[in-house]
């Protein structure tokens, strides 16, 4: 092996070269020497980390105006990969296509079902004029499309790094309807190479990612809510999802943000008790969210 790939992470994101996971992978890692894997599903990705044919993955959660991507918070538990770090990008959409067209020469948009939901606004007078809009797996691969079978009249919305990567125009830039559009993304690995490198080694651990079940009788939630709000714990997300088979019971996924680590190994001891399969997702460094535009 060279010895450039001994301090070469390889990482694990969902969609092609230019997605906006890359672009978050590159400003969690910054001056660290990265190799990106694409994978054309979340599925793909925690199969590539769960082989260890990859160093770590970068995963989407949630989106400010979307939502939270619930599949991968039950990616993350049944993968039993930590969580070591949190990056916030600020999202912009653009609409771009084959050099030399207008947006009137456009008749299909092409990209993935989040990014087309952050569209809306933008996309709805354009669906007025008879565009077609059109779901795909990924914002770069949709725009990798256009230039690999010269697509003429159809366009892309992705970002401004597929529009360079794949010599393509933007030909309308932030066309997201909510200029508060931030996704939060999560790196997942169990690689100890990673793990050293100095922006993750240096990390003061402030923020944590669990998940645990209840039963459905009254009170339960409130119950551990109240505990966590006795220690101090800063609860910042909470997420219920049904457990397939069980009728009416819950996997409840939970962020922390904490000063006193002391506090909080004890907030977990006393919540104990109270729920069924506890699990810490992740403990890491609270991501830094950018300003707005």
């Amino acid at each position: 092996m060279k010895e450039s790939e001994n301090h070469t992470v390889s990482v694990a994101i969902q969609g092609g070269f230019g997605a906006f996971h890359e672009i978050a992978a590159k400003q969690f890692f910054g001056k660290n020497a990265i190799k990106i894997i694409p994978c054309d599903t979340f599925a793909d990705l925690f199969h590539e980390l769960k082989e260890k044919r990859v160093d770590c993955g970068i995963v989407a959660i949630e989106n400010s105006v979307a939502g939270s991507l619930q599949q991968n918070h039950s990616f993350l538990s049944d993968s039993g990969l930590p969580v070591i770090g949190e990056q916030y990008l600020r999202v912009v959409q653009n609409l771009i296509a084959l050099p030399g067209q207008s947006i009137d020469d456009i008749k299909e948009i092409h990209s993935h079902p989040v990014a087309i939901q952050q569209c809306h606004l933008f996309l709805n007078e354009l669906r007025k004029k008879g565009v077609k809009i059109v779901d795909s797996i990924d914002t770069a691969l949709s725009a990798k499309r256009i230039r690999d079978e010269h697509l003429l009249g159809s366009a892309a919305l992705a970002s401004s790094l597929a529009a360079e990567m794949y010599d393509l125009e933007i030909l309308r830039s932030g066309v997201e309807d909510n200029k508060r559009n931030f996704t939060r993304f999560m790196i997942v690995t169990q690689s100890d190479k990673v793990k050293r490198m100095a922006k993750i080694a240096n990390q003061s651990v402030n923020k944590a990612s669990l998940c645990f079940s209840l039963p459905h009788q009254q009170g339960k939630l409130s119950h551990v809510l109240s505990v966590l709000s006795i220690y101090n714990m800063n609860l910042t997300k909470i997420q219920s999802m049904p457990i397939v088979g069980i009728e009416w019971e819950y996997m409840f996924y939970v962020d922390l943000i904490f000063s006193d680590h002391k506090r909080y190994k004890q907030a977990l001891e006393a919540i104990k008790p109270l729920t069924d399969k506890l699990q810490i997702l992740g403990e890491y460094q609270n991501g830094e969210q950018p300003q707005q535009d």
